[in-house]
């Protein structure tokens, strides 16, 4: 049965690492009947989280007017939803972190979702402990959801280096095994 999948790419890079491995999951999914929609937040009008509580009193609500909005309601309906980010500092991307503190509006309306992850890294030998932990913990919040897998790109530091590596075919094989 065809999915409905969900690319939420934090890179702040065209066509850089990231985004290649998020395409490359892209085609094999798409190449499986499945439907993917592809959200790069470096496009994206994201306000930071104000700590105003409105979303207490208005669950789903936030009293900012943003693209956030239109990119939960995908989250919500999606089957599937893949999280990429560059590592920098062993951390995530500065983008992702404002999109994640940003589903406090709605983290409990999404659910039973299948997560993928994609990080892509400079370092030969990076430690994702940290970032997975992170990613873990919000997936955590999200009820009866589950990660299926897992790319972490190491060594990948200049635009494009990815496409000499196997993390494009294990992206491949990852989207079209969903």
């Amino acid at each position: 049965m065809a999915k409905n999948i969900l690319i939420i790419s934090s890179s702040p890079r065209k066509h850089g690492n990231t985004e290649l491995m998020c395409q490359s999951f892209a085609k094999g999914a798409l190449e499986n009947g499945h439907k993917v929609v592809e959200v790069f937040l470096n496009e994206k009008n994201i306000n930071f989280c104000q700590g105003c509580a409105y979303c207490e009193k208005n669950p789903g609500k936030c009293s900012q007017q943003d693209d956030m909005s239109n990119i939960i309601a995908e989250l919500i309906k999606c089957d599937v939803v893949v999280f990429a980010s560059p590592v920098y500092f062993y951390s995530l991307s500065g983008q992702m972190k404002t999109f994640i503190d940003r589903l406090v509006t709605a983290y409990r309306l999404i659910t039973n979702k299948e997560v993928y992850y994609i990080f892509a890294a400079g370092d030969k030998n990076p430690n994702f402990k940290i970032i997975e932990l992170c990613m873990r913990g919000l997936i955590s919040c999200f009820a009866g959801s589950k990660v299926m897998g897992m790319i972490q790109a190491g060594g990948v530091r200049k635009k494009g280096e990815v496409s000499y590596t196997e993390y494009l075919n294990e992206a491949y094989k990852m989207g079209a095994e969903v």
